[in-house]
């Protein structure tokens, strides 16, 4: 299966799961998961979340932040992945001056 995020809508959604400003997604969604390639502008957040019944996925495609993982900080960048397991808690951050843009996965368990 080919998937192409430029042939999908963008979704905006202003502060995700209680985070900051504003986040941009193109997702596919079925019975198994969710895939998307998704960004946050400068100083935008996804709110704090427990991941109760998946896990997720994050590899940072451009830009930086930081994860909050389980009450831990962790600088991300282009080229990083970031796993949050089932269970866990975690908050994607972009603290920089530009976009942060990510491919995630949440396969449904």
């Amino acid at each position: 299966m080919l998937i192409d995020f430029s042939k999908m809508e963008e979704q905006v959604i202003p502060q995700f799961l209680g985070g900051e400003g504003t986040f941009r997604t193109r997702m596919r969604v079925d019975e198994l998961g969710k895939i998307m390639r998704a960004a946050l502008e400068p100083g935008a957040s996804i709110g704090l979340h427990t991941h109760e019944t998946s896990s997720e996925m994050i590899y940072i495609l451009e830009g930086k932040g930081k994860v909050l993982y389980d009450g831990e900080y962790i600088p991300l960048a282009a080229g990083s992945c970031h796993y949050c397991p089932k269970g866990h808690s975690h908050s994607l951050i972009n603290d920089s001056d530009a976009l942060l843009t990510f491919f995630a996965v949440v396969p449904a368990q």
